[in-house]
Order: structure tokens, then C-alpha cells, then sequence
């Protein structure tokens, strides 16, 4: 007859609490890299821009220049579900501008947003991942 193991209940809820705690860390850590893309997409978009009659369209390759603040004003950052965050521009021209169109080169922003933050995001998630190793 196998033996009953004593403080199995416990050790099992404590082992759920942790987890649980560690998905929502980690999502949260997620998320604080993602809001650190979106503010870096925007300023990207911002930097040196002028708006109105002053107004100068970027060169192909660098980030849009702000017109009117649509496309800046419409980026947000989603989080999904646990270990997944979305940033996207909602303004009906984002993608054509980050891709290009057949009719006009590409003025990325959000993939350089994404270069630039890419490291930190990955500290970021490391150092909650430590943390949840270490029972913390």
C-alpha cells in the first residue's frame, strides 16, 4: 500500500499560487513592454515633426512625419490573453505606412519601435521569471 504523503494538499496550492502569480507577472511585464513600444512608436512619429503648413512628409525608410496626430493617436497596446500583448495603430492608413504600398515606399515605425525595445522587453520578463523561480 503506498504511502500517504502529509502536506500534499498544501504544497499543491502553494505550487497553483505561484503559477498563477507567475502568469500574471509575466503578462504584466509583457504588457509594460509593450506600452514601452507604443510610447516609442509615437515619439518616432513625433520627433521633429511639424503639423499644418509647415508640414513636410518623411523620406521613404524613416518614420512617418505627424500631420495631424491621427496615426500616433490611434496606436494602443492590447493585452490578449496571458503571455500575449498586441501593439497596433488603429488609423486606416498604419499598415501602409509601415509596409509601403504599391504607389509609395514603406516609413516603418512600429518595427523599429520593436528593434529599439526589443532587449529591455526581454529583461523585463527575465528578471520575473527569476523572481518566480526563486519563490518571490
Amino acid at each position: 500500500m503506498p504511502k500517504r504523503v502529509r502536506g500534499l494538499d498544501k504544497f499543491e496550492r502553494r505550487i497553483t499560487r505561484l503559477r498563477t502569480q507567475a502568469v500574471r507577472d509575466i503578462s504584466q511585464a509583457l504588457f509594460r513592454a509593450g506600452q514601452n513600444i507604443e510610447v516609442t512608436a509615437e515619439f518616432l512619429i513625433t520627433q521633429g515633426s511639424v503639423s499644418g503648413a509647415g508640414h513636410v512628409p518623411s523620406a521613404p525608410g524613416q518614420p512617418p512625419n505627424r500631420a495631424i496626430g491621427v496615426l500616433d493617436g490611434n496606436i494602443e497596446t492590447i493585452q490578449a490573453r496571458p503571455y500575449t500583448v498586441l501593439v497596433s495603430s488603429n488609423a486606416p492608413y498604419a499598415a501602409a505606412l509601415e509596409f509601403g504600398t504599391s504607389r509609395m515606399a514603406a516609413r516603418p515605425y512600429m518595427a523599429p519601435a520593436v528593434a529599439m525595445k526589443r532587449e529591455e522587453a526581454g529583461d523585463f520578463v527575465r528578471q520575473v521569471v527569476r523572481r518566480a523561480q526563486n519563490g518571490r
